[in-house]
């Protein structure tokens, strides 16, 4: 996942609000968005990554949401174990930001963002294994807890103001005005499909090559020539129940498409959508 804009306790009408790209080679092989059970067990919801297992975004029945994406870097280093299974993890497991740092070795994967929420109780951190602009390695974790807020994650550090998370953030933020979910949600798909890039003068400073920062410089990111580019996105929209008298009670709708190749349309036959409801502390 390259990128994300999500809403926390932003607006009343929509507690939660998620849109995002994943940005992948073409070659690797993807399981799109379902509901299944991990070896442990677990029901989950989510695409699955059939090279190395786990995901890049994902959601539980009880309410718990992580999402990830890489730390762009000109000499990347590969981990010993896949990031897609940081995700899994906290879907499986019970325990709390806290506790999942301490039972993680953060030095056995690559430079990455972590975003963990448990919905039921309103927690929310984001994690990561790396510091500084440089990609300097951490020893340990770098993490904070999200207040009620708008944020945006790409390839650098969270919020870091990139002019493509910039974009989805304010895209995002005009949505959260929306009286009807229908509008709400087309506002989203239609800024994820953004192809515009910035000019070289906007552009971030990674250390990768220019031509290589301008591919990757728009939300949408269409990048043929190296087999790269969008794979899919994703809304997720919490809101109120209007059918409960129950006040905590919410609706989840979570939709994905799936892209055709870079530049290419969606894949009418791999677009899902998924309802559930979640409960929220009183």
């Amino acid at each position: 996942m390259c990128l994300i804009a999500f809403a926390i306790g932003a607006s009343p009408r929509w507690p939660l609000v998620i849109a995002a790209n994943r940005d992948e080679f073409l070659n690797r092989p993807t399981a799109p968005l379902a509901r299944w059970t991990t070896d442990a067990g677990k029901e989950v919801i989510s695409g699955r990554d059939l090279r190395a297992g786990g995901t890049w975004l994902g959601l539980s029945p009880g309410g718990r949401v992580a999402m990830l994406t890489n730390v762009r870097e000109p000499h990347p280093v590969a981990g010993e174990r896949s990031r897609g299974e940081l995700v899994m993890r906290w879907l499986e497991g019970g325990m709390d930001a806290g506790q999942f740092m301490a039972q993680t070795d953060s030095a056995l994967y690559g430079a990455f963002n972590l975003v963990l929420g448990d919905f039921q109780s309103s927690a929310w951190h984001w994690l990561s294994n790396q510091s500084d602009p440089d990609g300097g390695p951490v020893p340990g974790w770098q993490s904070c807890a999200l207040k009620p807020g708008v944020y945006g994650l790409s390839n650098g550090a969270l919020d870091t103001p990139w002019p493509k998370t910039r974009a989805l953030k304010t895209a995002l933020r005009q949505a959260l005005d929306s009286d009807r979910q229908e509008d709400l949600q087309a506002g989203l798909w239609s800024a994820l499909q953004d192809r515009q890039r910035p000019s070289d003068g906007q552009l971030p400073r990674t250390g990768v090559p220019l031509a290589l920062e301008r591919a990757l410089s728009s939300v949408f990111v269409d990048f043929p020539e190296h087999g790269y580019g969008t794979r899919s996105s994703t809304v997720l929209v919490v809101s109120r129940a209007s059918s409960s008298d129950d006040n905590h009670r919410h609706d989840v709708l979570i939709q994905e498409q799936t892209h055709l190749g870079p530049g290419g349309p969606v894949d009418a036959s791999a677009q899902a959508a998924f309802h559930l409801h979640w409960s929220a502390a009183p």
